[in-house]
């Protein structure tokens, strides 16, 4: 008989859920087409972890970032043709 696995999957951190929401968000088909995407820290997330979120996808190329006023950000990004 097999022995039941004592390594049970740790559930992910809350960056990790940030950054899974936020991913959805961004690859969603209409984002896609527009190549923007509007994203809002919820209440429960770490303002930290939404710094750290925010900082990683700025260091993209051809990523771009806009604050709002509401508390929002725009994230645009520009695909670049191929030669």
């Amino acid at each position: 008989m097999a022995k039941p696995s004592s390594a049970a999957p740790t559930p992910p951190d809350a960056y990790e859920r940030l950054a899974i929401r936020v991913q959805k968000i961004i690859n969603s088909t209409n984002a896609q087409k527009a190549k923007a995407a509007l994203i809002f820290r919820l209440p429960d997330e770490p303002e930290d972890e939404w710094g750290r979120l925010l900082e990683e996808i700025a260091e993209n190329d051809n990523v771009t970032l806009a604050h709002r006023d509401d508390g929002g950000v725009q994230v645009f990004w520009v695909v670049p043709k191929e030669d």
